[in-house]
């Protein structure tokens, strides 16, 4: 039974799901990864905790084949912007600094100060972030030379394992931009912005690839780690976005996802490359459908919002639950599902890690805003679901702005498992919210990657029509709509209003620490 073999490498864990040549999912493995946060702002992973982590899940995945399935091609998708050094050695760094990671806001700030607005949107499309790779290596050649000095590569995430499998240096055209050293709209390294910002252009790979492009071929040692035979073409892969993307059948204009896990992200095709002029953070990269495009907005912490409440709030109502065979987010929804639309006007800021759509301030906090006595655990959990709905909705917004179609938007993550949620999205956007058959979006995006690469499909829209089906819709309640829709407007305008207070915030607890004697 061919088979093609798709791997995600998230931020809690790393996925692994084998799809059959005809489309169908076989099986999904899945093994659990941490990461660390050892000052604020800071975030932080292992690479090696990603490939032990990558073993687990796939020869899982296989355990629960029953047939063992021969592999044709493998495709891998990862969070994106994590920063893995590699040494001269081929040996990774073990402090690899993730997306969420906020400590290079200063080393931004030069950067725009440097080059300019403009120009850096005329070359990268992009506005200059925190999280991007330039503000990072400058904080590392300022802040920890030694570690700098060490650099031979730097590679993302999913190009860490690609380079774990193959032996094969690479970085595919939709994490390029991610450097903020990329030409988005000509899709090539930019020569100009290494120089500007006096960083090495030995850095990253010569090769650069389209994420459907076999780059190389899973060798012995990762073979025999894996349980499989060595000689299985691997392609470029892509971004989690993007292959998410491709796994929910956004690989053409006018339809639009909206995942929720950890972060949140809407995302759309463009057949051009879109530069956004204001400094909202709309993210435009290139697309895994080759010569295509996309443009993205993400919240920070959207399903990882609801994660805190839960762990602040709900430990011993966890464990219950759980032990009875119910898990805890389900009690969570019901009381949520209880509480009205908008809960009597509170309304929650979810900006627990920082945030980047449409506002790139990492000394943006969460707010609880409008609470009275008549809030109970029931408006705090609808809250934090709304608040994270408003947040995605302010991409929508920008879309539309920019003329692009959201009459239909597909929804992913983990968000797309709950009812409440998934109603919650048709409401606020005030758009017919879809639910497909796939389940693990960027894992099955992957392994479309690889299919498209190993020649089973001609293009990934071919792909998409094969693997993609609609199972469920939720259509826009008219009174609900009209009720978000005014409460929206509040929540527009909080994040206004307390920017300066976020910013002397940030710099007094910078000064007196996490306790009194850090002064």
């Amino acid at each position: 039974m061919k088979a093609f073999l798709g791997i995600d490498l998230g931020t809690s864990a790393i996925k692994a799901l084998l799809m059959a040549e005809q489309g169908s999912i076989l099986a999904l493995g899945s093994s659990e990864v941490a990461f660390t946060v050892p000052r604020p702002a800071f975030a932080e992973q292992n690479p090696n905790d990603w490939w032990d982590a990558s073993v687990a899940a796939v020869r899982q995945a296989i355990a629960a084949c029953g047939e063992k399935p021969e592999i044709a091609g493998i495709g891998v998708s990862g969070q994106m912007l994590g920063s893995v050094l590699v040494d001269k050695n081929g040996m990774a760094d073990e402090h690899c600094i993730i997306w969420m990671d906020q400590r290079a806001s200063r080393e931004r700030d030069f950067i725009e100060n440097k080059l300019g607005l403009e120009f850096i949107l005329d070359r990268t499309a992009n506005y200059p972030l925190v999280s991007l790779w330039a503000p990072k290596l400058l904080w590392l050649r300022e802040n920890e030379p030694e570690r700098y000095g060490r650099i031979d590569k730097v590679l993302f995430p999913k190009d860490y394992l690609k380079y774990r499998l193959t032996g094969e240096y690479d970085i595919d055209v939709t994490d390029a931009p991610g450097t903020l050293l990329f030409n988005t709209a000509e899709r090539r390294w930019d020569d100009d912005l290494f120089r500007a910002l006096d960083i090495p252009r030995s850095f990253v790979p010569e090769s650069l690839s389209e994420s459907a492009e076999v780059i190389g071929c899973l060798g012995r040692p990762a073979a025999e780690a894996l349980g499989l035979p060595a000689g299985i073409p691997v392609v470029g892969g892509g971004g989690d976005q993007m292959c998410g993307a491709v796994g929910l059948g956004v690989v053409r204009s006018g339809v639009v996802s909206s995942a929720i896990g950890t972060s949140g992200c809407v995302f759309s095709h463009s057949d051009v490359c879109i530069t956004d002029r204001k400094p909202r953070a709309l993210l435009s990269y290139c697309h895994s459908v080759s010569g295509a495009y996309s443009l993205f907005g993400c919240t920070l912490s959207a399903g990882g919002a609801y994660q805190w409440l839960r762990g602040a709030f709900f430990k011993n109502e966890r464990v219950r639950w759980d032990t009875g065979g119910k898990k805890i987010y389900a009690f969570m929804d019901e009381l949520a599902a209880a509480a009205a639309p908008g809960c009597e006007g509170l309304v929650f800021l979810p900006y627990l890690s920082g945030e980047r759509t449409p506002y790139p301030d990492p000394d943006a906090r969460g707010v609880f805003f409008g609470l009275s006595r008549r809030h109970g655990a029931a408006e705090f959990c609808r809250a934090v679901m709304e608040g994270v709905v408003y947040s995605l909705r302010d991409t929508v917004e920008i879309f539309r702005e920019h003329g692009l179609r959201t009459g239909e938007v597909r929804a992913a993550g983990g968000g797309s498992a709950s009812p409440l949620w998934l109603q919650m999205q048709a409401d606020i956007f005030n758009t017919p919210v879809l639910v497909t058959n796939v389940q693990e979006a960027p894992a099955a995006g992957a392994a479309m990657l690889a299919a498209a690469g190993a020649g089973a499909y001609t293009d990934l829209g071919q792909a998409a029509d094969n693997v993609v089906k609609i199972v469920r819709r939720c259509e826009p309640d008219g009174v609900r709509a009209r009720i978000y829709n005014d409460y929206y407007e509040t929540y527009r305008a909080l994040y206004p209003a307390l920017r300066r207070l976020y910013a002397s915030q940030a710099r007094r607890v910078e000064k007196w620490g996490s306790s009194p004697e850090d002064a």
